[in-house]
């Protein structure tokens, strides 16, 4: 009889899938708590925006310092909102001028923005975090494909696998551009409408440039970096299969 040992040390490892939750709990803990926690303390319980801006930083203020003393490094999305929300506190002492504080709220996708670009710039695209989830669907083929192109390919890949991680990665910064030269934008829209359009009218006009600017992001940054990154994906999927199928087949005495 024959046996493929390369497929049975596989299947005797009992790997398991993770979990979409597993894959979200980073980006809600990190994003979707504090925004979430926010308006429920503003809207729900009649909170000053002051108290709720502080009281909704407490989650990714915990989740910062848990990095730094646990994991001993930094945590770059729980750490982007709680500067924002700290920007917000200490902004929220500026009153007065309607325009000022129309102008104001603009400033948290300033912050976004440029912590974004800048995550690109070092190397660690922040944008990451709430795209992988979507292109890995909490498969676990998915996700040694994901590790091996953001790798750099297998050990010893042919130079299509290493082509193939070169395109991966940069798309992979290319995503996280869009977003932040888009919100970049919109943050720019909202600061000349605040001083140039009637306040009445720019109080909703804001909400709009704000989803007008969402929806834009999403349909670009699908078009020029998640969709070519999913289908590079299955190919890296198709091509770990092709692999294991390849492993030399061992003979044993019946």
């Amino acid at each position: 009889m024959t046996k493929n040992t390369g497929n049975q040390s596989r299947n005797e490892q009992g790997t398991q899938n993770p979990s979409m939750l597993d894959n979200f709990r980073p980006l809600l803990l990190d994003v979707a708590v504090p925004l979430g926690s926010y308006y429920l303390f503003k809207d729900a319980f009649g909170m000053s925006t002051f108290a709720a801006l502080a009281w909704s930083s407490v989650v990714p203020a915990v989740r910062t310092a848990w990095s730094l003393v646990r994991e001993r490094r930094t945590n770059a999305l729980a750490g982007l909102i709680l500067i924002v929300n700290v920007v917000s506190l200490l902004l929220s002492f500026v009153s007065g001028d309607p325009r000022l504080m129309l102008a104001k709220d603009s400033g948290v996708s300033s912050v976004i923005a440029i912590g974004i670009l800048a995550s690109v710039w070092l190397g660690r695209p922040m944008m990451t975090a709430g795209m992988k989830p979507f292109l890995v669907k909490g498969d676990a083929e998915k996700e040694a494909a994901w590790e091996r192109l953001t790798a750099g390919g297998p050990a010893g890949g042919s130079g299509g696998a290493s082509d193939r991680s070169v395109a991966f990665r940069r798309k992979e910064k290319v995503f996280s551009v869009v977003w932040g030269l888009v919100l970049l934008a919109e943050c720019v829209a909202r600061v000349v409408g605040a001083y140039t359009i009637a306040v009445d009218t720019m109080v909703w006009l804001g909400s709009v440039i704000l989803v007008g600017a969402m929806v834009i992001g999403f349909v670009v940054s699908g078009g020029v970096a998640a969709g070519p990154m999913e289908e590079m994906l299955a190919a890296e999927v198709a091509d770990g299969r092709a692999r294991q199928q390849e492993q030399p087949v061992v003979a044993v005495a019946a």
